[in-house]
């Protein structure tokens, strides 16, 4: 089995998208470049852990951050599981490796005045096709929450505009409903007119109408983000992070922000009501006599 199987197993059976894909690609090709230049195997199946252990330190040594590290010994746990799976090996080298402490942060997300004030007062540039389609990427991605792929691949056949909602396919493709508000539905309807003619069945398009790009979202949310925002971290990911904590601290019950944001587990979810613990603190202080 090669790298090239395990790639098509994550494409077939877990269904992971291109973005995923390329990320494991990597921090296996280059755990394997790691044990052809140090250790002169050429064969994942002949290392050991100590081997693995020692990649680990390797890659702290060179100041790569906790969570990247995380992350690459994800990958190579995932490539040995299905190695194992494949009957290529009866234990796994990377079973038991040691990670070096995660550095707990709160998520990133705009307050609420200041999503307001760009939603109902900042001028998208343009009243024809592009205004309306940056000021829908950022609607979109702050009143549902999804995440970056999700928009990219969001297509015209899974708005509903009667019933307001929209279909989106998540990690694994697994398929989740989420409610959309008359304000977001006015802006796709708005926005629509305006769609310059393209083949694609996709909502959102480039200037010259094709599919979107991850960077082309990037350079339109961040460069309204600065608008109102000073936060170093501008990307789509932080309005998903304010469509979370603006719903908690609005009494949104936790179970449905975790099935709208389409967590796995409830634990994924929990980290935004350390923001909300926070805001308690907040007030607490500046209310209390005696804070």
């Amino acid at each position: 089995m090669t790298l090239q199987d395990f790639l098509q197993y994550l494409t077939i059976e877990k269904r992971y998208s291109e973005h995923t894909l390329l990320a494991y690609k990597n921090d296996v090709e280059t755990y394997l470049e790691y044990l052809k230049t140090t250790y002169e195997i050429e064969e994942p199946q002949s290392a050991s852990s100590i081997m693995v252990r020692s990649w680990v330190v390797e890659l702290v040594e060179k100041g790569i951050v906790a969570k990247s590290v995380h992350r690459k010994i994800s990958a190579v746990k995932s490539f040995y599981k299905f190695l194992l799976k494949s009957g290529e090996l009866k234990t796994s080298p990377a079973h038991g490796v040691v990670l070096p402490k995660l550095k707990k942060t709160l998520p990133t997300f705009v307050e609420e005045s200041k999503m307001d004030t760009l939603l109902d007062e900042v001028d998208f540039e343009s009243n024809d096709f592009l205004g309306r389609r940056n000021k829908l990427i950022i609607e979109l991605l702050y009143l549902t929450g999804i995440r970056l792929s999700e928009i990219i691949n969001l297509k015209i056949s899974d708005v509903d505009l009667r019933d307001n909602f929209i279909k989106v396919f998540g990690k694994g493709r697994k398929e989740r409903i989420i409610p959309i508000n008359l304000q977001a539905s006015a802006t796709i309807k708005e926005y629509l007119t305006y769609r310059i003619e393209s083949d694609e069945p996709y909502l959102l398009l480039t200037d010259k109408g094709d599919k979107l790009y991850q960077k082309f979202v990037y350079r339109v949310v961040k460069k309204f983000l600065s608008i109102v925002s000073t936060h170093q971290k501008r990307s789509p990911h932080v309005l998903r992070h304010s469509f979370a904590t603006h719903m908690l601290n609005n009494g949104a019950d936790l179970n449905a922000i975790k099935e709208l944001l389409g967590h796995a587990s409830l634990a994924a979810t929990q980290v935004y009501t350390h923001n909300s613990i926070e805001k308690l603190k907040k007030v607490y202080n500046q209310a209390h006599p005696r804070a």
